[in-house]
């Protein structure tokens, strides 16, 4: 397999994952917060608490994707490595911003899809999800490729 200093040009995949994996412990536990009824929680989420949840793990399984991308130890192009990163928090906060915000959230009771600002939430609802599958999916090819051109161990 390729392996020209993948674990140092990989860094910003590493660090990006225990960056994820952090929010999603501090998701975890507004979700306590939030079950146990704190009331400056519930004020500052007055969205689902489902959505967080989902926030929640969706953050843990990007952060496993992303290390999973990282083991493979196959050095990824920056803009593949930024998209999987970037991609993961903007994808993942998406569900987050239907918690803070229920107004954008299409299975919430208060939807408005005319609310000021819902323009830019699509935009940026779209963005995320081209990014994130520009990253993860190119770097699926990428590793899948090295295991097609190099001589692997187990053969």
């Amino acid at each position: 397999m390729q392996n020209t200093s993948a674990s140092s040009t990989n860094i910003v995949m590493l660090r990006g994952a225990c960056l994820w994996i952090l929010m999603a412990l501090l998701l975890a536990w507004c979700l306590v917060g939030l079950y146990n009824q704190l009331g400056f929680l519930q004020t500052l989420i007055p969205g689902s608490p489902k959505r967080v949840l989902q926030a929640h793990l969706d953050f843990l399984i990007m952060s496993a994707l992303i290390l999973g991308f990282y083991a493979a130890k196959v050095a990824l192009p920056w803009h593949v490595r930024w998209s999987m990163v970037v991609g993961a928090f903007t994808n993942s906060s998406l569900f987050l911003m239907y918690a803070l915000f229920p107004v954008l959230d299409p299975l919430h009771d208060t939807f408005n899809p005319d609310v000021t600002g819902a323009g830019v939430f699509t935009f940026y609802l779209y963005s995320s999800l081209l990014m994130t599958s520009y990253g993860f999916g190119k770097g699926a090819v990428i590793i899948l490729k090295s295991t097609l051109t190099e001589k692997t161990e187990s053969q």
